[in-house]
């Protein structure tokens, strides 16, 4: 499959000529490559060849096709839990981005949906990071996406994921609510950061709910958040076995929000094995983002990947409205790791 850029023109480029437009908005190639590339009919405006001089128009579609790029290899260890004509589950691996975006295209989830299992409309209900191994759901129709989506936002999904964290005393149980903020101190522009309700997360004494009643009677947003951008996040963690320096643990989000459980974790002191934004030390992610990384930097992560596992989800399927439990096993290089230790 090709990849496709497409961009509506805003009014503030009413006039220009497609070649000075798209020199301007993607210096990546001069005024005369883009040129060349529009003569050789890789770019079209309103599914039109165009010419370099031809003068955009406000609302005007203009596409092109990127230049064919190697993308980086990754894992396309993919197990499928449940499929039938409304929903598709899989176990993906820690090396695999769902979406399309930045050098990856053809080396996603969402291509092999398409290449390998013929899906030519489809919703992904959650998505992961693509070092987060795990559960995804893929809603094949409109319907079940709605109805899917509708169980998430209103808090009727039990999620549970498995983690690695760097720490020799994590408590056996610790329920966290707080806030998520733009880190504004952070050199990395899409960091985020936890700061727990009152600047105090303390250990919770185990809930006597069930996990259904227990996300129903989660405590009322607090009306004074410290920034025009914070999400509210709660989340339940608890001690599954203490591995030496590191713990292995299962958090259960009762919101979702980007980044919560690493931003969380990061907040109490005990970063998740192998995250590279939110691990020990932010400046591996711009080493890693460079392909700088030293044997040093790799032996502080300890793993290759941030160790953190999709490993449950409980919701009722869309259509017949029964119950779907999936619960997986932790994924091979989590496991070495523990046996390691």
């Amino acid at each position: 499959m090709k990849r496709q850029m497409v961009f509506e023109i805003p009014g503030t480029a009413e006039g220009t000529a497609a070649a000075d437009f798209l020199a301007a908005r993607f210096p990546y190639h001069d005024r005369t490559g883009w040129c060349a590339r529009i003569e050789a009919g890789t770019v079209t405006v309103n599914e039109l060849p165009c010419a370099p001089d031809l003068l955009l128009k406000t609302g005007d579609r203009l596409a092109y096709e990127p230049d064919n790029r190697p993308e980086p290899p990754v894992d396309f260890n993919i197990g499928i839990i449940l499929d039938d004509e409304d929903l598709l589950l899989v176990n993906k691996s820690g090396n695999l981005p769902c979406h399309p975006g930045g050098r990856y295209f053809n080396h996603t989830l969402w291509a092999w949906l398409k290449r390998e299992q013929g899906l030519a409309d489809f919703t992904f209900v959650n998505r992961i990071d693509r070092e987060t191994s795990g559960l995804v759901v893929i809603a094949k129709n409109f319907a079940a996406s709605e109805n899917c989506r509708k169980q998430f936002s209103g808090r009727k999904v039990v999620k549970r994921y498995q983690a690695l964290v760097e720490s020799t005393d994590f408590p056996a149980e610790l329920e966290t609510a707080g806030w998520l903020v733009a880190d504004t101190a952070s050199a990395i522009r899409k960091k985020r950061k936890f700061i727990p309700e009152g600047r105090d997360a303390s250990p919770r004494r185990p809930s006597a709910l069930n996990a259904t009643e227990e996300r129903t009677a989660r405590r009322s947003v607090p009306t004074n958040p410290p920034s025009a951008d914070a999400e509210w996040a709660e989340t339940k963690f608890r001690l599954i076995k203490q591995c030496g320096d590191i713990a292995l643990i299962e958090a259960e989000p009762h919101t979702g929000r980007l980044h919560q459980i690493r931003a969380t974790l990061l907040a109490l002191g005990t970063p998740i094995v192998g995250d590279k934004l939110y691990g020990v030390d932010e400046t591996l992610f711009l080493r890693f983002c460079k392909d700088t990384l030293t044997v040093a930097d790799r032996a502080r992560l300890r793993m290759d990947r941030q160790a953190l596992h999709a490993s449950g989800l409980s919701f009722h399927h869309p259509k017949f409205g029964r119950p779907v439990t999936v619960e997986l096993d932790l994924p091979d290089d989590m496991q070495r790791k523990i046996f390691s230790l």
